[in-house]
């Protein structure tokens, strides 16, 4: 297997100081491979954004440590940090609140271009945001002369989608890409996403509360809960064979059609949800490895 790209090593974010701080990431340990895709899965206030926002630079960790190609980002030269920068591009949640609703669709395309590739000039720029619009599935003529306004939801995450692809990055953090999207459109974004990882060898952080999703771009998946990965490894493996309590409590939300919403036996009580979530937000230092590829943290 490849050397991570990007890796997060025992990081840990806290808001606040004594008792009333929050620890919104607690020992957070997880990498980024070329051609791989990661899928944090966890309900919201869980953390996952916490985790994105580190691995962005917008949040210092508390503690731990944040590792491009093996070295600490803390201690990079500024000319290090201007190319972590234009290595790890976000695509974020809100299709519409990431675009300049003042500017055109071939703007927003062109500064990423004059910004971080210096060497396209001229006419080889609009050239290259008719080849990013093209790749992502959009007509260059009719989309590029646009509004943000002017764009379905679906066509402006495409646009975001190749914003982010205009500087060549090596890693995509994407929070929530398709949760504020059409249910009939989220799969085709998600295949986007599954496309570009393999064509450009990216490495992919995918954020979700929707863990069925994690399987259709993920190979492999970290599931947390309050601050903590309470479980991870192979997606297929842990999705097929949950053993975390609260692993078990998500994929218990996810409708089955075989099974009837009034049988009891399909649903887990109040009361058995609370003692999970109250077990599984405890600190869990004891980590097993269950199977190959496979963790979970015991309570």
């Amino acid at each position: 297997m490849s050397e991570p790209i990007l890796a997060l090593d025992k990081v840990t974010k806290t808001f606040g100081h004594g008792t009333s701080a929050v620890h919104a990431a607690r020992a957070i340990s997880f990498s980024l491979r070329a051609g791989r895709a990661l899928a944090l899965v966890g309900e919201s206030g869980s953390g996952k954004t916490t985790c994105a926002r580190m691995a962005m630079r917008e949040y210092q960790p508390t503690s731990g440590q944040i590792l491009y190609k093996g070295r600490p980002v803390e201690a990079a030269k500024s000319g290090e940090i201007a190319r972590y920068r234009r290595s790890v591009q976000m695509i974020f949640q809100d299709p519409f609140a990431s675009l300049n609703p003042v500017h055109t669709i071939a703007h927003h395309l062109r500064r990423p271009l004059r910004l971080h590739r210096p060497e396209i000039k001229g006419t080889a720029i609009g050239a290259t945001v008719r080849e990013l619009l093209q790749r992502v599935r959009l007509d260059p003529d009719l989309v590029a002369p646009r509004y943000p306004h002017e764009l379905s939801g679906g066509q402006r995450q495409r646009v975001n989608i190749a914003r982010a692809l205009a500087v060549r990055p090596e890693v995509i953090v994407a929070d929530e890409p398709t949760s504020m999207l059409d249910v009939s459109v989220r799969l085709g974004v998600l295949n986007l996403l599954n496309e570009m990882k393999q064509e450009m060898n990216l490495g992919l952080l995918y954020i979700t509360h929707d863990i069925a999703t994690a399987r259709y771009v993920a190979e492999d998946i970290a599931v947390m809960y309050a601050g903590q990965i309470v479980e991870w490894g192979s997606t297929a493996r842990v999705i097929d064979n949950p053993l975390h309590p609260y692993t078990r409590l998500l994929l218990s939300a996810v409708p089955d059609p075989d099974v009837r919403f009034d049988d009891p036996k399909a649903r887990l009580m109040p009361d058995e949800v609370d003692d999970i979530r109250r077990r599984s937000a405890a600190p869990q230092d004891e980590i097993v490895e269950v199977e190959p590829a496979h963790f979970i943290r015991m309570i």
